[in-house]
């Protein structure tokens, strides 16, 4: 079985594909071009998040960002808190 990852999107937990050919496999053939051109450029230190990205593309996680970076630039509370203050001393 290949390998997944794991997120929540829209308050559901969904696997994603977790393989290089995995992700590629789930692409449309003009993707697929742009996927490989990209991929095999990355730096090794950026290649997960090439990949949680590519892996990513059309699940709607896009979307769901968006809309809570707006409400965060509209000021809205959405009951993030500061890394910092989780802290244990």
């Amino acid at each position: 079985m290949d390998a997944t990852l794991k997120t929540v999107i829209g308050g559901q937990l969904v696997e994603l594909p977790g393989t290089i050919a995995a992700i590629r496999a789930t692409l449309d053939t003009d993707r697929i071009l742009e996927f490989d051109r990209e991929i095999a450029h990355v730096p090794a230190a950026e290649l997960h998040a090439a990949l949680v990205r590519w892996a990513l593309a059309g699940t709607g996680a896009d979307e769901e960002d968006d809309a809570l970076f707006e409400r965060l630039a509209r000021g809205e509370d959405i009951g993030a808190t500061n890394a910092h203050d989780s802290e244990v001393a």
